[in-house]
């Protein structure tokens, strides 16, 4: 198959059913359709032809959803491009990737001009859309790749992880028949394409047939006025959205009856939120997910065990999880911690150019995560930290995510990353970077006591550093490394 293929499905099923909603413009499925045939038409008259790069630089729009079904459905791979990058680290990516067009928005102009490429932008793809062309004979399926996502580049280099076409299917299916996906939906289009919780959404949408409202930046209250004027039903956030979300609605208190869900991952979901849309009698699913298995891992809901909103649910349709032990890689009992691995048809199919690292992520085609969990005696998954993240002090392994979960219940506490730093004495000592709640005050030592009131000693911060803001990427993940080397804050 051919993920393109998908769309041209859904326009044939339902072609004049609307499909995509953004500001005034309304498209069906059969236009949408149409848009992409015309970009594919046009690809080829530029003697862009299957295996070759193009890049988006795109918001949420209908421009990249016609650009990437049409590049696909003629073997030619999308390069998504995170727009809030920098020009230095937005060149490396085309020049990694050997792209040999840009598409991109018109607000992105300015900075088309400064990147080493030639470029498009989306305004002009309104002519090309005119020219009605046939639906494309499809030369790629299967397992070719034709999807280039960057990794955040949390340690070094980001790297371009190849998703091929059924790929991107098998995470539709894995999405669509693990939680409530309905025809019937009314998706908030508000996490960005150039993240995979942005972008598997889309492909599921449109495997369904849900119709998809299309907002290019997040803000809570539009986003709440959103979901009232056209009666939402779903949509995927990062939790930094839902916190904005829950803190805004007092002052909005907009209509609400049209929500059914809403999903969350990108990192853990605390608790207070969870609890907070519960009051509001809105459930949030929590999601574990993985660009290199095209999204969602597994998902925790409420049907599933109202209570257990701390763990990561069950794996997803068609995806297997085993935790295994660290050093000899065989798998663990209920209870124990280890490396999380899984396999399933969303295993990634490469790295651009990287052979070496996808040899070590991918072993007898199982992925490796990195992260580390366990598995609860009912079979719910718990993931606890990244194996990077790990702080091994007076040799015994301390989770950073399990003190984050813990200060971030002192009311006081609006968001918290722990490390670890060197010390002569143990080798680490786990190290708090705090930023306050607004009119919150709290000191060292009352956090360092409510730690301990909570945990082993031994697993307790032994530190307190007090911030204005944490420091993250262009997709919102703490970069800890940043927070390691800033001895001097």
């Amino acid at each position: 198959m051919n993920i393109g293929q998908v769309l041209a499905s859904r326009a044939n099923l339902q072609g004049e059913k609307i499909g995509f909603i953004h500001n005034d413009v309304q498209l069906s499925f059969r236009e949408m359709n149409d848009r992409a045939n015309s970009f594919a038409d046009y690809l080829l008259q530029q003697g862009i032809k299957e295996g070759d790069k193009i890049g988006l630089l795109c918001k949420n729009n209908e421009h990249a959803v016609a650009a990437f079904f049409g590049a696909s459905k003629i073997g030619v791979i999308t390069v998504m491009l995170n727009y809030r990058l920098q020009i230095p680290e937005l060149n490396y990516i085309i020049n990694h990737s050997d792209m040999v067009l840009l598409i991109h928005d018109t607000v992105f102009v300015d900075v088309a001009k400064q990147l080493s490429i030639k470029a498009l932008h989306t305004q002009q793809l309104q002519i090309i859309y005119k020219e009605v062309a046939r639906e494309p004979i499809y030369v790629t399926k299967n397992h070719e790749p034709i999807l280039m996502m960057y990794t955040s580049g949390t340690t070094g280099k980001p790297k371009g992880a190849l998703l091929s076409h059924i790929n991107l299917q098998a995470a539709s299916i894995g999405l669509s028949h693990t939680i409530d996906w309905w025809e019937q939906d009314r998706f908030l289009m508000v996490a960005p394409f150039f993240h995979i919780g942005g972008f598997a959404p889309l492909i599921t949408n449109i495997h369904v047939g849900a119709t998809m409202i299309f907002m290019e930046d997040f803000h809570p209250v539009e986003a709440w006025k959103a979901i009232q004027v056209h009666q939402i039903t779903t949509m995927m956030t990062v939790p930094a959205m839902l916190a904005f979300m829950l803190k805004t609605y007092p002052a909005v208190k907009t209509d609400i009856s049209s929500i059914r869900n809403i999903s969350c991952g990108a990192s853990a979901v605390p608790a207070p939120l969870i609890l907070g849309f519960r009051q509001l009698g809105i459930p949030i699913q929590q999601v574990y997910g993985i660009t290199e298995f095209t999204g969602g891992v597994s998902f925790w809901k409420e049907s599933q065990h109202k209570e257990k909103f701390t763990s990561m649910g069950k794996p997803v349709m068609q995806a297997t999880i085993r935790v295994v032990d660290i050093d000899t890689k065989e798998s663990v009992a209920p209870g124990v911690v280890g490396e999380i691995v899984l396999s399933g048809p969303q295993v990634f199919v490469g790295y651009y150019k990287n052979e070496e690292s996808y040899q070590q992520a991918v072993v007898n085609e199982e992925l490796y995560t990195g992260d580390v969990g366990y598995f609860d005696s009912d079979g719910f998954l718990y993931v606890v930290d990244r194996l990077k993240d790990m702080i091994i002090s007076g040799g015994e392994n301390i989770y950073s995510a399990e003190l984050e979960a813990v200060l971030g219940e002192h009311p006081a506490v609006a968001e918290i990353a722990v490390v670890g730093v060197p010390n002569e004495q143990w080798g680490e000592i786990p190290r708090g970077y705090v930023v306050m709640k607004e009119g919150q005050l709290v000191t060292e030592q009352e956090l360092i006591a409510f730690n301990k009131e909570r945990l082993a000693s031994y697993k307790c911060v032994k530190e307190i550093v007090f911030l204005e803001q944490l420091p993250r990427n262009a997709i919102g993940k703490i970069l800890k490394t940043h927070l390691v080397k800033a001895d001097s804050i």
